[in-house]
């Protein structure tokens, strides 16, 4: 029986490669986790990119196109694996993706500073396709280290193309476009080496790839017959499915596979012997091809890693830093914050005089100026520059390697509350956004210890809710003697606290709803790599500042207007802003707040940055209405409406402990395919807060 597109199912692969002619050609890149594979990625289709998941998978695969002598193609950048033998979803796809899909080429990235361990996922790939290309990157890294691959003598050995590339400088580009161009067109021929394996394997391996070559299945009849041999009955439900084909049909086939069967009991061993001679064959290879000329060019990074690592000085070290930045955001915000304010003012005033001189209405002026432009300066002012400060500060830590330490020193305490060790880096993940937190539990592979980390991630502080933190902390917290000294240890301790919180609440998870022991996992920690400032600054202030501040606007605009008509439209003589907070008063004041504040909290359901923006409109329109010039001002405001340092402290709380917005419960429910866990997520971070808001406020009356 032969194979056909449609017995494969490569209508999946056509829907998710967007082709706009037949002419353009697919080539796959696959590679290690951190071998520069993106950055390589981007500087060969640069903003041609197209980003969509795998079907049946929540696994993010990005397409990008670029042209060369004449030829269209079109790159599909698959997930980052240290192998395919063993069953995560990015493995799954990357293997299935090379077997089945119509790539004609597929590019393998490794790092020239460990290409020894890179080498075990290039002779996995040419067991499959005999089409592949090796593509040493960081080879700049690599010589500062004083290490020298031959890159000819790596060629010979694997018996495929191999091209050396700087992906950060760009160097070695063209040349991998015109070895890509040359294996497309038959101009140069891979012949992949083949990996001997023991004696007791290779006759059985030799058969079936006799018998299934007969077949004219169109996949690679060796990695078939190594598969059968060393997955058996998985496999065969797995061939079963994607060839639509059962190969025990053939009696020869059935044959053999039983003698396998009877001799080879225990399939771990198997798959420990070709696991072994694949690492031994990368070894060999390695040390023919590779040069050392400085034998301790990691000693620098090795010490730093012990300490940075260590069971004593490594989550105070990490504490620290975080500290710092800390510091010097809300330092160095307070006087741009003041400039700001003081220039919005000026337009302000001068927005006002010209709505008198053309003689508009009282209620168009104040929609406009007092409901619309008001808030918006507000949220500039207030929110620009913390985060012009803060957002570079924490992407210099992602940069230099820090943030997979951070997570290295956290995996204990996961373990601990019976969670996934990757939960740390999710967990990291969600201080930027929680939304791409819940999105990046996909490297969990266990259902259970995923689902953890989506519900928890909602309770550690996303960039929306550090504007409020920092703002609050800086007025009521930080006004004293040690000021902005004060102000970072509140925000250091309410993230502490938030790392507690997860750490708990998966704990009980683990021993309730979600049930289960914890898995193990291996994390890379990456080089310390040099910092690129003007990446570092491109990233942080369009990816992160412009686009957290850019929601913000978005959504604060219509929500100034509709604060502003509620809170002047009135029943009964009483505006519905003032019968809604009236409403809401009695329990809020239960746990610290009042009616206001949760009324705030409620309608920034679809974005927290939006919260300290619609109570500072709530109050104003509620009369208390002054011009916003500084932080001292806005203190001003919220003291003339109740508030104190119990105040502060219980909205900090509730603003850490409290549903997601919208964003994030859209992608959790898209995540887990369920309304029950998406309530429960929702409910969950909100009841903690309450119960934490409510013990404050009440031990607090005890004793003022």
């Amino acid at each position: 029986m032969g194979l056909t597109k449609e017995s494969v199912g490569l209508n999946i692969y056509k829907n998710m490669i967007e082709k706009k002619d037949e002419d353009e050609i697919v080539i796959a890149f696959a590679g290690n986790p951190n071998t520069g594979k993106s950055s390589l990625f981007n500087n060969l289709t640069g903003l041609k990119q197209h980003t969509g998941n795998w079907p049946g998978k929540t696994v993010n695969i990005a397409s990008g196109k670029y042209n060369y002598n004449d030829d269209k193609y079109i790159v599909v950048d698959l997930p980052g694996t240290y192998s395919l033998l063993s069953k995560s979803a990015e493995e799954t796809i990357a293997r299935d993706f090379i077997c089945f899909s119509d790539a004609k080429v597929t590019v393998v990235v490794a790092d020239a500073t460990c290409l020894e361990r890179n080498l075990n996922l290039v002779l996995q790939i040419t067991e499959i396709t005999n089409n592949v290309i090796l593509c040493v990157n960081l080879m700049d890294e690599a010589n500062r280290k004083g290490i020298n691959v031959d890159i000819d003598k790596l060629s010979l050995l694997l018996g495929i193309p191999v091209v050396s590339t700087s992906a950060i400088n760009n160097k070695g580009i063209d040349d991998l476009k015109q070895v890509i161009q040359d294996v497309v067109r038959k101009n140069t021929i891979p012949k992949p080496t083949k990996i001997d394996y023991p004696n007791e394997l290779i006759d059985y391996i030799e058969k079936l790839e006799i018998e299934i070559n007969m077949m004219d299945l169109k996949v690679n009849s060796r990695w078939l017959a190594l598969r059968l041999v060393d997955e058996g009955d998985e496999f065969l439900n797995y061939i079963n499915d994607k060839l639509n084909i059962n190969i025990l049909e053939n009696n020869k086939i059935d044959d053999i596979y039983k003698k396998i069967k009877s001799n080879y009991n225990d399939k771990d061993k198997v798959k420990d012997i070709i696991v072994s001679t694949i690492i031994r064959k990368a070894e060999s290879i390695a040390k023919k091809s590779i040069r050392y000329t400085k034998y301790n060019y990691n000693k620098t990074n090795r010490k730093i890693d012990k300490i940075i690592t260590s069971k004593l000085y490594g989550i105070p070290i990490m504490l620290l830093l975080l500290g710092i930045i800390l510091w010097l955001t809300i330092k160095g915000a307070n006087y741009p914050s003041a400039l700001l304010s003081s220039f919005f003012t000026h337009i302000e005033t001068k927005l006002s005089l010209l709505f008198t001189l053309i003689g508009s209405p009282l209620w168009l002026h104040d929609v406009l100026i007092l409901g619309l432009f008001r808030t918006l300066s507000w949220v500039v002012a207030v929110m620009l520059p913390p985060m012009a400060i803060f957002f570079p500060l924490f992407t210099l830590l992602e940069d230099l390697g820090l943030l997979p330490r951070i997570a290295f020193n956290l995996d204990h305490y996961f373990k601990k509350a019976c969670a996934h060790g990757k939960q740390a880096l999710t967990m990291c993940m969600g201080f930027g956004c929680n939304a791409a937190g819940v999105i990046g539990c996909r490297i969990i592979d266990s259902p259970r210890e995923r689902l953890i980390a989506i519900i928890t991630n909602n309770f550690v502080p996303c960039n929306g809710r550090f504007p409020l933190l920092i703002t609050l902390s800086t007025i009521f917290i930080g006004s004293g003697l040690l000021g902005s000294f004060a102000s970072s240890i509140s925000i250091l301790f309410a993230i502490i606290l938030s790392v507690i919180i997860t750490l708990f609440i998966s704990k009980i998870l683990s021993k309730t709803l979600l049930k289960g022991i914890p898995s193990t996992f291996t994390l890379e920690l990456p080089p310390y790599r040099k910092p690129r400032i003007g990446k570092i600054l491109t990233r942080s202030f369009l990816d992160r500042t412009l686009f957290v501040l850019g929601r913000a606007i978005k959504i604060a605009a219509p929500a100034g207007i509709f604060i502003w008509c509620i809170a002047n439209i009135n029943i009964g003589g009483i505006s519905i802003l003032n019968h809604c907070a009236t409403f809401l008063d009695p329990f809020g004041k239960f746990i610290g707040m009042d009616g206001y504040i949760i009324m705030a909290f409620v309608l920034a359901l679809p974005a927290n940055e939006i919260l300290l923006p619609i109570l500072i409109m709530s109050y104003m329109a509620g009369g208390s209405i002054i011009e916003l010039n500084n932080l001292v001002t806005l203190k001003e405001l919220l003291v003339n409406n109740g508030w104190t340092i119990i105040t502060a402290i219980c909205v900090m709380l509730f603003s850490l402990n409290h549903f997601p917005c919208a964003t994030t419960l859209l992608t959790i429910k898209k995540e887990t395919k369920s309304l029950k866990w998406t309530l429960i997520s929702f409910l969950l971070p909100t009841i903690v807060g309450i119960i934490l808001c409510a013990v404050v406020a009440n031990v607090a009356r005890l004793f003022i």
